[in-house]
């Protein structure tokens, strides 16, 4: 009898920070894989909110006691790492038409530099439809309540580097009294 093969998908992003909506995507994505790695980018263009060594161990955090998924930092070609690590499948969640556009291109030039590699997409679960992670920056920075919205083990980390941010922009400069 032949030995059934793994099915691994990556689910790469940069998860600044990881949200509830992630979460659910991961959860859905075991059901039809058996193992999801989140793959945090190093390599996004952005400018995260937290290093990739912050990201990574936070959504280890979330993921704590879950043998199927592995969770690891990367830089490069997404599709140069999947294979690395055993897999020839992207998982990737669309919230809104507004995704697909986007999430399109990438399948298809990640699908030209490297045929073997598949992208299954996933819709997000509706609860989770209008949240991504700048959003969740954006009312954190501006003092808004984002409990519910992200795992709770990330919450206080989200808060804290908020607080940390609003307490630096307030500090006086070269010796200047303090405006209140």
């Amino acid at each position: 009898m032949a030995q059934k093969l793994e099915r691994v998908a990556v689910y790469p992003g940069t998860f600044d920070p990881f949200t509830n909506g992630h979460l659910s995507l991961v959860r859905r994505g075991l059901e039809v894989f058996d193992k999801v790695i989140v793959g945090v980018a190093k390599d996004s263009g952005k400018n995260p909110l937290f290093t990739l060594d912050e990201r990574v161990e936070m959504i280890r955090e979330v993921f704590r006691g879950q043998l199927r998924v592995e969770v690891e930092g990367f830089s490069g070609l997404l599709v140069e790492y999947v294979p690395s690590k055993g897999a020839n499948t992207i998982l990737r969640g669309l919230r809104a038409v507004s995704d697909f556009e986007y999430e399109f291109q990438m399948a298809l030039m990640n699908r030209k530099l490297k045929p073997s590699i598949h992208t299954v997409f996933m819709m997000t679960d509706y609860r989770w439809l209008y949240i991504s992670s700048t959003i969740i920056k954006d009312v954190a920075r501006l003092g808004g309540v984002v409990e519910g919205l992200v795992p709770e083990s990330i919450l206080a980390r989200v808060t804290a580097r908020m607080e940390e941010k609003r307490n630096a922009l307030a500090l006086p400069v070269s010796g200047e009294p303090k405006l209140t």
